[in-house]
């Protein structure tokens, strides 16, 4: 049994339907409601590295949040976005999957299964 983490927010279709195939693949599941805990610095850091992403490329830039904190400035560093995701934790992309030590963004959901 393939053990993963997903990055979830249940009211997000996508991080549903997520979650839906990861339980029809028998994986055992740790669930990370990143909006009630939300994500430490490191932790995102290591996010990063395991996607091969940026802090902006990581962002949900449609949000309202984003346009409000001027995120798409391009004079912003690599840690201030990482630290607009600390304290406005909306701002993450989801659903994130986490196994064998390796990360996918599901969207969509069928992107996860190239990890497990």
């Amino acid at each position: 049994m393939t053990m993963v983490s997903i990055i979830h927010n249940p009211r997000c279709s996508k991080s549903r339907q997520t979650l839906a195939l990861l339980e029809e693949r028998d994986c055992e599941i740790q669930i990370v409601e990143y909006l009630k805990s939300p994500l430490k610095t490191n932790e995102i850091e290591a996010l990063l590295a395991k996607l091969g992403l940026t802090a902006r490329e990581l962002m949900r830039t449609k949000e309202t949040e984003y346009k409000e904190q001027d995120l798409a400035n391009p004079n912003l560093s690599e840690q201030q976005l990482i630290q607009a995701i600390v304290d406005t934790p909306k701002l993450l992309e989801r659903p994130i999957v986490l196994a064998n030590n390796k990360a996918a963004i599901g969207r969509p959901p069928e992107n996860v299964l190239a990890i497990l």
